[in-house]
């Protein structure tokens, strides 16, 4: 007879798994106290960041104490119903958000050079 451990230590996540979640389509005028009650109900919560700019409105990330507890919230609160609104919940993966901010960068400085010596994407 084979005896199945249910301890998490036994548990092997995917890679992409992390303490820290990225949530998106938030209603703009939620609070922090409705963040953790939602998010607080899968285990203790390090820090909430709920986004304020016009570009990060809806947005939030939430950091967990624990990395099984991170897992359990995604995969409950992924698609959750939020005064009409369906969650995005995602694991934070630095190197995309690095990726999309060089990006960016890279964007505005070709612009610069563009304005700076008078060129145009139309002469080429």
């Amino acid at each position: 007879m084979t005896t199945i451990s249910l301890r998490k230590g036994n548990t092997r996540l995917p890679p992409e798994v992390n303490r820290v979640l990225y949530v998106r389509n938030l209603p703009f005028n939620i609070s922090s106290e409705e963040m953790y009650d939602i998010f607080g109900k899968y285990g203790a919560i390090r820090q909430i960041r709920i986004g304020t700019n016009k570009d990060t409105r809806g947005t939030a990330y939430v950091v967990y104490e624990d990395i099984y507890d991170a897992k359990t919230a995604v995969d409950h609160l992924s698609g959750f119903n939020v005064a009409n609104r369906y969650l995005i919940v995602l694991y934070y993966q630095q190197a995309k958000m690095s990726k999309k901010f060089d990006l960016k960068k890279k964007e505005e400085e070709l612009s610069r050079m563009q304005e700076k010596y008078g060129v145009s994407t139309k002469d080429m």
